[in-house]
This record gives C-alpha cells, sequence and structure tokens, in this order.
C-alpha cells in the first residue's frame, strides 16, 4: 500500500472539516470535474481557462495533482494531513475512489470539490518523527506521495513504536514550481521545528524577546506560581503606561480548552489586555471564550508566533536570536 500527504491548507484550518466529514479534499473545481477523464492536458486547458493570470508551470503542477488525486491513490491506500496548530498528522485509510462534489467543502469563496472518503486511524506528533522525516513531510505540494521510510516512521508512532531514524537523502524541490510563498509556507514549518524544542523558560524568554523587538518593555515572571502572568509588557519601562498586555506562555502537548482560558481571564483588571501563547494550539470552545472575553484578548498558536518573529526577527536582541538562529534569504523580484 502506499501513503498520500493531503494538506488541510494553511494553518491546517480544513483539519477538522476532515475528520468530521471522514474525507481530504483538493481544490482547483472551478476547472469542472475531471473524475471519469482524468488526463493532464485536459485538465490543463481548463485551468488555462480558469486561472488566465496563473504562470504555465503554476497550471502545469496543479493539473498533475488533479491528475494523480484522481487516478493513481488506490482504495485501501493510506493518507495523512497535517494540523499546524497542534502539530499532529491524522492517519486514515481510503474509502472510495475520488468525487467532485461542490457542496461539502469550501473555503474563504472556494471549493474543495475533488474528495476522496477516508477513515481515520488515529493521529501522530510531528515531533515523534526523525528530523529527516519531519523534512520531508515539508513538501512544498499540496498533495504528494509519502516516502516507504515516512511511512514506517508514522506507523510506528501510530502504533506506540520506536522506529530508528534514517539518513535519508532528501528530494530538492526545483526552484521553477514553486513561489515565494511556498518557500515561506516551508521556512515556518522548519522554523517551527526549532522552536517547538526550547525549554518552557527559554519560550518565556523568547516571547518576551519578540515583544522587545516589536517595540515594548517586558518582566518576566520569576519561576513558580505565576498566577496567569508569565510575562508583562508594557511602552514604558516603569510599566504604568497603557497598554498593560498580561502574557501567559503554555509550551506543553495538547490544545488549551476553554477552562485554561476563564482562569486566565479572571484575574485580569479592567484596564489589561491579554495574550496567549499555546504552542499546543486552542480548542474551539477556547476560540469562543476568547471572543467574547471582557478584555481585548489574542490567541497565539505555534505558527502565529513564527510567523511574527520572521517579521521581527532583525530587530531582535542577541539573547532571543540565539535561542532560534536564522539567516536571511533573498528571491528574485523576476
Amino acid at each position: 500500500m502506499t501513503m498520500w500527504m493531503v494538506r488541510a491548507e494553511r494553518k491546517g484550518v480544513l483539519y477538522d472539516t476532515f475528520q468530521e466529514m471522514n474525507l481530504v479534499a483538493i481544490g482547483w473545481s472551478v476547472a469542472g470535474d475531471f473524475t471519469q477523464n482524468p488526463e493532464s492536458h485536459a485538465i490543463l486547458a481548463a485551468l488555462h481557462k480558469a486561472y488566465p493570470d496563473a504562470s504555465e508551470q503554476t497550471n502545469r503542477v496543479a493539473a498533475g495533482q488533479i491528475a494523480r488525486f484522481i487516478s493513481e491513490i488506490e482504495i485501501g491506500d493510506h493518507v495523512i494531513t497535517y494540523d499546524s496548530n497542534r502539530r499532529v498528522y491524522a492517519v486514515g485509510l481510503i474509502k472510495g475512489p475520488a468525487v467532485f462534489d461542490e457542496t461539502k467543502v469550501s473555503l474563504g469563496g472556494e471549493t474543495y470539490a475533488y474528495i476522496r472518503f477516508v477513515e481515520w486511524l488515529g493521529e501522530v506528533d510531528r515531533d515523534a518523527l526523525s528530523q529527516s522525516a519531519r523534512y520531508s513531510l515539508g513538501s512544498l505540494l499540496t498533495f504528494f506521495q509519502i516516502k516507504p521510510f515516512v511511512e514506517e516512521e508514522i506507523f510506528a508512532a501510530l502504533e506506540g513504536r520506536k522506529e530508528p531514524s534514517r539518513a535519508e537523502d532528501e528530494e530538492v524541490q526545483n526552484i521553477e514550481t514553486v513561489s515565494e510563498g511556498d518557500i515561506a509556507e516551508r521556512s515556518i514549518e522548519l522554523i517551527s521545528d526549532m522552536v517547538a524544542r526550547l525549554g518552557p523558560d527559554e519560550m518565556e524568554h523568547f516571547v518576551a524577546g519578540l515583544l522587545r523587538a516589536m517595540g515594548y518593555h517586558t518582566k518576566v515572571s520569576a519561576p513558580g506560581p505565576d498566577r496567569g502572568e508569565d510575562i508583562r509588557a508594557t511602552p514604558d519601562p516603569l510599566g504604568l503606561e497603557d497598554p498593560r498586555i498580561v502574557v501567559e506562555v503554555k509550551h506543553r502537548k495538547g490544545a488549551i480548552g476553554a477552562p485554561q482560558l476563564r482562569s486566565f481571564l479572571g484575574g485580569r483588571h479592567p484596564a489589561d489586555k491579554g495574550l496567549y501563547v499555546s504552542t499546543g494550539g486552542f480548542s474551539k470552545d477556547a476560540r469562543y471564550e476568547a471572543a467574547r472575553a471582557s478584555i481585548p484578548l489574542q490567541l497565539l498558536t505555534l505558527e502565529d508566533l513564527v510567523e511574527l518573529v520572521i517579521e521581527h526577527y532583525e530587530k531582535m536582541d542577541i539573547e532571543a536570536r540565539a535561542m532560534v538562529p536564522l539567516k536571511q534569504i533573498y528571491w528574485p523580484l523576476a
């Protein structure tokens, strides 16, 4: 059997939908239904008509992915999809042929009509996999075949076994097949791995370093009970001016739920503003709780945090940058 990756869109926003509806799906549905005639040249012609401003290479890659999604996945193959907020892969079993249905999955005005129905088997933590496996799973494509050694690691993790890591040659993407946005997304994924390896105390100081780079003065609470306040950030060094931002940092596995968020909000003053950083993500109930909070409250997942780090990295101090050393790359404008 073969294993495939079908990405649940940026930040895993379709991950819950895939789970709840027992399926995986890809887009480009405006090109039409090709489930009965998955010929790449016909799909490419339809994509050129639907996306006239897209490059030849972009449409060619999309046509190839649609054709493979329809014709190469077999019933009984395995599939995974990724939730970057919780840093987990869902592992499933393909249960049927490709279908075209514009009524089930949509996001931001785009319909994901190419569908494969799935029986989900469980979840695997990204950190349970070797570095070479994680790198391989960072492919820039929406849909691709998983390497056999990565499939072995995924099932070992799913079954609670420890698979020895292997040194594998990594495939290098042809630069002509990817965009600046693709490279940026891949960078966020790999930098997230680096940040996730920080210890809890390091993470608090790293978040404080980011806030200083954004223009705030910070005070990190001493080790021990913090009463829901790991960091206090203010515009002035004395901490007297508004806005006063109270920051809670949870660096651990598992999403933060509504009770934890209510506990954090319960100790706040009316003039406070809240920032809750959770590298394990947030449950739906927690996000609902944040939306109705009595004070302004911002939730940051690991990926959100990394995006801010990339934006402000040049202004971060030496201490913070030493925790996650990065270097700048340049992308040609034309």
